[in-house]
């Protein structure tokens, strides 16, 4: 089947390129001109993809993809005018899988569509290690990790993360004390032809570190190796 993806963006024009483009390219299109009407068929019928303007006339673009993100894993790929990095982090904070800044090249937009696709779809060249179900023990902290249940602890506070930030903590504790590089953890975490901006990386480090703050885990035993990578000690 082919894949839905949903258009959500206030200018003709962009619907217009992006629903031709995309079809011709085999995808499934439908577009919205504004959040509302949006909101109403998401909840009936899911997509694939959104792909979202932040500059809506009625709702802001930052909400909805916070709405979306809180109740499924549905890719975002936020399309907007505003390229401050500001804009980007705040983007990539509430879940947006990726961004891109108007004016924009419609092959790399179907290049990055492409490629959240290979991403989402599982093909993993490596052969999937057994998940992990391990207590670490840190000073007085203990954390508890149960990969197929996707929970975390720190001592008996359950640790609210997002499929990528899970994943990222998971390729840390595999690698205990050791140096994750930046590109390995993007290669295992967005994927081999991941070519977004590696500020995406951390972004979510941050607010891994934000999630882990109970009694300081996230700055004591998450560790910058400035210009190499990440590693948690203990």
């Amino acid at each position: 089947m082919p894949k839905l993806i949903y258009i959500v963006d206030d200018e003709e024009n962009i619907r217009e390129i992006l629903s031709y483009n995309l079809e011709k390219n085999g995808y499934d299109v439908r577009s919205f001109e504004n959040g509302v009407d949006f909101l109403g068929y998401y909840k009936s019928k899911k997509p694939d993809l959104v792909i979202l303007d932040l500059m809506l006339p009625d709702i802001d673009g930052y909400e909805i993809c916070r709405e979306i993100r809180n109740k499924s894993n549905i890719p975002v790929i936020i399309l907007s005018a505003k390229g401050e990095e500001l804009d980007k982090v705040l983007g990539l904070e509430l879940g947006a899988d990726d961004y891109i800044v108007k004016p924009f090249g419609i092959r790399e937009l179907l290049a990055r569509v492409k490629n959240i696709f290979k991403r989402t779809e599982g093909g993993q060249e490596e052969a999937a290690p057994i998940p992990l179900k391990e207590s670490y023990n840190f000073g007085p902290l203990t954390l508890v990790i149960d990969e197929e249940k996707h929970e975390v602890k720190l001592d008996t506070n359950l640790i609210d993360l997002n499929p990528k930030e899970f994943k990222t903590l998971v390729i840390l504790l595999r690698n205990l004390n050791n140096l994750t590089s930046r590109n390995d953890l993007i290669r295992k975490v967005w994927g081999e032809d991941y070519f977004g901006d590696t500020r995406t990386l951390d972004v979510h480090i941050r607010r891994i570190r934000d999630k882990m703050s109970y009694k300081n885990f996230g700055t004591e035993y998450i560790k910058t190796v400035h210009g190499l990578g990440y590693k948690i000690v203990g």
